[in-house]
């Protein structure tokens, strides 16, 4: 299972495309273009259809886009356990 980043805002998302760190403004393709995701994800980031995004994604966005991740995405709060994760943690040897 892999990580997801939730997206703060997707109003923030929109403006922070239309107001990039770097460069010109970004639509879904060029946005798409710039970081490697898919635009349809870029689109349902921006309509809110969609609030969450792998954590590759959500770095190469934020690269690409020229903000801090943490000013437009939350990570989890908690890692969730996978099948390469031990069934319980390690205890403490008395």
């Amino acid at each position: 299972m892999s990580r997801r980043y939730t997206l703060k805002s997707a109003q923030i998302f929109q403006w922070v495309m239309k107001n990039p760190g770097r460069g010109a403004p970004y639509g879904y393709d060029s946005l798409a273009e710039a970081s490697g995701c898919g635009s349809g994800l870029i689109e349902k980031l921006a309509t809110g259809r969609q609030k969450t995004a792998d954590v590759a994604d959500a770095h190469s966005l934020v690269e690409s886009l020229g903000v801090a991740l943490l000013g437009l995405f939350t990570p989890p709060a908690s890692p969730e356990l996978d099948d390469a994760s031990p069934v319980s943690p390690p205890t403490k040897k008395e």
